[in-house]
């Protein structure tokens, strides 16, 4: 540092350094966004983080084991609880693992229900996203309401299909519960074509150039693409880091190959572009809903007899879907009897929260809480 001199005397002063000590705190679990479920060990140097440690742990549920004692069809209502924002889609994930080791195909119908469902799904998970990323900036509260009003439309469209609102326990083994009516498919158009691009675009337009958005965001929480690949994130976390890897088009399950859609990728890698990357998603979600309400036939929702006690052969699978977080998977190894030998799941919200030391460091205390928002973690599915 320079010389500089007394505003009162003119006089020529020497700078003296500022001396800080390394300090180590704890944000949460008490803090109002982690939930009471969730903290970080922060290493300060002053106001600058030079280390976070994720603390996971406090809702452990022991889904896995619990899922080792029961029968295949009663772990389906168990998915719910994990991601509880994303039940239809954390259900699809584990119905592909079970199928692929009964060796079932469902049937057309239910395979277009499906996905109408898993794309409503996305669109509700980034609604809830952007509104409490608001939240996290200070925005309190007024922008997620309006996000959530949105959500709630698609919860009436869940609500009649399945009977629930968010645990849906919606998909079966060679299919889906329940079939939709003629005025349900109506209904599901007019939000698609009508009600959430103009929802979607108001979001777009007030907040993408907002002031507030703009300062807190660009250029913070940076995860290189690097980084991104080597802490095997997935979903917006991976997308907005440069990489345009979506199980959906690397992998396609259910009829995803059938429609016409892109992968939504931005490159800053910054908390501006993981916000703007689901903005992108839901306009790709709507052109994959807008095809598949338009071509959906007619006919059984179900492959073969409903089954409530079924025996899978001996074997193992991996079952995977690009959910609204990023890649959910489901390894089940089968012996033959009425309920899975060995059952893990791969969950997006706990791997992305591994890269967040690296999205932290060299940032302020204020920005942690803008960052691990962005990641968007729901800790059900962190601690299951």
């Amino acid at each position: 540092m320079g010389q500089f001199a007394r505003a009162d005397t003119g006089e020529v002063v020497e700078p003296k350094t500022l001396r800080t000590e390394r300090l180590v705190v704890n944000m949460g679990p008490q803090h109002p966004s982690t939930h009471g479920v969730f903290r970080m060990v922060i290493t300060l140097d002053g106001e600058t983080i030079v280390r976070l440690e994720p603390v996971m742990g406090y809702l452990h549920r022991n889904h896995e084991k619990i899922g080792e004692r029961n029968m295949y069809l009663q772990n389906m209502p168990y998915t719910d609880r994990l991601d509880y924002i994303c039940s239809m889609s954390n259900n699809l994930g584990y119905a592909i693992a079970v199928e692929k080791l009964l060796g079932i195909k469902p049937p057309e119908r239910a395979e277009y229900l499906r996905v109408i469902m898993a794309e409503f799904t996305r669109i509700v998970n980034h609604l809830w996203a952007i509104g409490f990323l608001l939240n996290d900036l200070g925005a309190f509260f007024t922008p997620a309401l309006y996000a959530i009003e949105e959500r709630e439309l698609i919860l009436d469209l869940f609500e009649e299909a399945s009977g629930s609102r968010m645990m849906c326990n919606y998909m079966r083994f060679g299919g889906v519960a329940h079939d939709v009516s003629d005025d349900w498919i109506a209904r599901a158009r007019e939000l698609v074509y009508n009600r959430l691009p103009r929802a979607i675009e108001e979001l777009d337009r007030y907040l993408t150039h907002n002031e507030l958005i703009k300062a807190r965001c660009q250029g913070v929480g940076v995860l290189p693409p690097d980084l991104a690949v080597a802490y095997s994130t997935a979903g917006p976390v991976l997308r907005a880091s440069g990489i345009p890897y979506d199980v959906r088009r690397a992998e396609p399950y259910s009829i995803y190959d059938r429609f016409d859609f892109d992968v939504a990728v931005r490159y800053n890698g910054d908390v501006y572009d993981r916000y703007l990357i689901r903005i992108d998603e839901m306009w790709q979600s709507l052109r994959i809903l807008r095809q598949a309400l338009d071509q959906i036939p007619k006919g059984e929702i179900q492959a073969g007899k409903k089954q409530y006690m079924i025996r899978v052969p001996a074997g193992q699978a991996y079952g995977r879907v690009e959910n609204p977080k990023g890649e959910l998977g489901f390894y089940l190894v089968s012996d033959g009897s009425p309920n899975p030998y060995r059952y893990h799941i791969r969950a997006p919200s706990f791997i992305n929260l591994t890269a967040l030391n690296e999205m932290c460091k060299g940032h302020k205390v204020a920005d942690v809480v803008v960052i691990l928002g962005s990641i968007d973690i729901v800790l059900g599915e962190v601690d299951r």
